[in-house]
This record gives C-alpha cells, structure tokens and sequence, in this order.
C-alpha cells in the first residue's frame, strides 16, 4: 500500500497551506436547474466548476439544486429557490474547519472532464445481453478496503434474474452466500463470519443459469499501519463534512478514490446518489469514476 502512504503524507503537507491563497468564496460542485450567476452587471447560466466570489449573485430556480464548498472547505447545499447573495451564503458557513474537503473538491472536479463525459455519454445505459456473458462486477481483480461497509455492484444481465453473491475464504469455504434480485449489494464487514478474515473472495452468479458467473475478486482489509494513516486524513477531512449529505458523501468519494480505495470510493458515490437521486451530477460523476478507474471491464 506504498501509494496510500506516499498520497497521505503529500496531503498532510498541503493541509497547512491549503487555506491561504483561494481565489474563491465557493466552488460549485454539484447543479441541478437553471440556475443563474450574475458577475458584474451580466446574469449568465451557472455551471458545475465555477468559482463564486463574495460579491456575486445567485438566482436559484424552482427544484434547483446547489452543492457548493466554501474556501474554508465547509459544505453547503442549497435548494431554496430565489436570489441569492454569495456573503450572505458565506455568513451562514462556519468556516472553523481543516480545508481537507477544498482539496478533494478540487480532486472530484478535476475528473470531470469534456473527454470523461464523451466516454459517459456512450457507456451510460449498457448492459451485457445474451445468456452466455460473463457478470462484470465493478471493482479489480483485488482491492483493499478501509470501511465497515461495502456496495458491491455489477452489470445486470438482460431479462429477470436472480443473483447469488457467494463469500469465500482464501481456503475455498464458504462464509456467506447471500441471493438478491438486483445488480448490487450492501456487504456489512463486521458481520461475525467475516470480520475475522484479511482477505475475502467475492463471485456473482445467475441462479438460473450458472454458466453466467463474475471472476472471484479479492476483498482485502487494509494492514493496521496503513488504516491508520487513512483514519488520520480521513478524521481531518470529517471535520469538515461530518453530516450525510449527498455533497459530503461526493466529497468522500473523492478522497476513498484519491487513496485508491475504490470499493469505498464507489460505495460513498452510492450514497450521494440515493441521497439525491435527482441530481444528475452525481450520477454522471459516478460513471466517469467507474470509465476512469476501468472498473466493470
């Protein structure tokens, strides 16, 4: 896990610094509506990206949906329709805090490239037909996991189907086989048959038709040392984004990601969605992190 460790150790570095020199009162992560800035004496569409300063101005429209973070690296969601003015946003922050989130807000925008959305647009809506494809599950081959929790997802097959999830341990016995109508499960580590396991080994198949099974994936615990220096960035950024929102759990998904912990990465861009599952941002920024990453492949 040399990469975990030489990733933290930069971000501890910046943290100091983090705070100083933003050019910014906002950023704008998340938008959903046809929501509008005014910048000067011009009103223009606002966009996913943009940096809001003190004295802009806001029109949010009805159903809108707004995820910003302050410089400080506090969040905010707004949805209440109307005028707006960035310092009376900023007055409502309090911006006592460590500047983690800035960092992977930058991180998560970063992603969201003209290309990464040219790959969406094409892969958005796929899925394997025929009763002889393989189920692609999205995670490597073997992965380390930081959390408790863990969603698992794959590509659903075409027709209806019942899925078995099947646990093993590294000898071949099976500790959990759990069956599930949809494309996805939500695995909880502490359950007594495997929070005693280092490695668990995952595989999917269709219970109508056993021909139509994943690979086996490695689910790995992270080593002590090496949680512990997760914890220690993490503890600091959820100062920062310590409520369930849809907008911290985006943020989340940003630092799982930047640490190479993808199934908990993939599992907090779960969570953004079901807790705002009408906000597109989310869900297209969960797909360019599955295209990215060549997880499903």
């Amino acid at each position: 896990m040399k990469s975990i460790s030489t990733i933290l150790t930069l971000s501890l570095i910046f943290l100091t610094g983090i705070a100083f020199g933003q050019g910014y009162t906002f950023k704008v992560l998340a938008n959903k509506g046809t929501n509008k800035i005014k910048a000067g004496a011009d009103w223009e569409p606002l966009k996913t990206g943009a940096s809001l300063q003190d004295n802009d101005e806001l029109v949010i429209s009805e159903n809108a949906y707004l995820g910003l973070v302050h410089a400080s690296g506090k969040t905010l969601e707004l949805k209440a329709a109307g005028n707006h003015k960035v310092s009376d946003l900023a007055a409502k922050v309090n911006t006592g805090g460590s500047s983690v989130a800035s960092k992977y807000a930058d991180f998560v925008l970063s992603k969201m490239s003209a290309e990464g959305k040219k790959n969406r647009l094409s892969a958005t809506g796929a899925v394997h037909r025929g009763s002889n494809d393989a189920i692609h599950v999205f995670m490597p081959s073997s992965v380390g996991v930081f959390s408790d929790k863990a969603i698992i997802r794959w590509d659903s097959v075409d027709g209806e189907n019942v899925y078995v999830v099947t646990l093993k341990n590294m000898f071949d016995d099976v500790l959990v086989s759990i069956e599930t109508n949809e494309p996805n499960i939500e695995l909880d580590l502490t359950n007594e048959k495997l929070s005693k396991e280092n490695v668990v080994l995952l595989s999917v198949t269709s219970k109508g038709d056993e021909e139509v099974k994943s690979g086996t994936y490695a689910i790995k615990r992270l080593p002590e040392a090496d949680a512990t220096k997760v914890k220690e960035t993490l503890n600091a950024l959820m100062s920062d984004v310590d409520q369930a929102t849809a907008l911290n759990k985006y943020i989340l998904a940003g630092f799982y990601e930047e640490n190479n912990l993808l199934i908990d990465a993939l599992t907090s861009y779960e969570e953004a969605i079901k807790l705002a599952p009408e906000v597109d941002s989310y869900r297209e920024a969960y797909v360019e992190f599955l295209l990215r990453n060549r997880l499903g492949e």
